[in-house]
């Protein structure tokens, strides 16, 4: 995953906060959408097969199309295969948000932590595609940290830019 060191991630920032704007809290709401879409149509498929009912695929299907406009909204028109890699993501992190919930109902914090910090992880690398900072190959081929400072991840871009709470 591609690091930046302190100077350069402040250079991003400004440049991200001139193009894109500051707040990125309705399309880090959106995400949370298609995050939640895409658990009710696997949630949809299971009633259906294990009902027998296929009215619950016409109702996969129905949310499939929401979700596939939500997604549409987010992130736009990309290259190669960043369209379903932005899927997976947000799809993986909301399942680790809920294993990680699960963990932590359970007592067991430690393990609870690791997986919430994957999940977030994960979000990060959505959120870095979708601003188009990295592209799927370099998700892949993780680039080697910088040698100023410590290095900012693509967890610090997130953190600072996709701020909810500053409206």
């Amino acid at each position: 995953m591609e690091k930046y060191s302190k100077e350069e991630f402040t250079k991003l920032i400004e440049r991200l906060r001139g193009e894109k704007g500051a707040d990125l809290s309705m399309a880090e709401d959106l995400s949370i959408a298609v995050m939640n879409l895409i658990s009710l149509e696997e949630h949809f498929f299971f009633t259906a097969e294990k009902t027998g009912k296929d009215n619950y695929f016409d109702a996969a299907a129905e949310v499939r199309e929401v979700r596939k406009d939500a997604l549409k909204q987010l992130v736009g028109t990309h290259e190669g295969e960043t369209w379903c890699s932005t899927k997976h993501l947000l799809a993986a992190s909301m399942r680790l948000i809920e294993v990680g919930t699960k963990l932590q109902q359970d007592g067991k914090k430690d393990e609870a932590k690791k997986t919430f910090d994957n999940a977030y992880k994960i979000y990060s690398i959505f959120w870095a595609l979708r601003l188009k900072l990295i592209s799927v190959k370099s998700v892949v081929d993780s680039g080697k940290p910088t040698e100023k400072d410590k290095p900012w991840t693509m967890e610090d871009l997130v953190t600072k830019l996709a701020d909810c709470c500053s409206e």
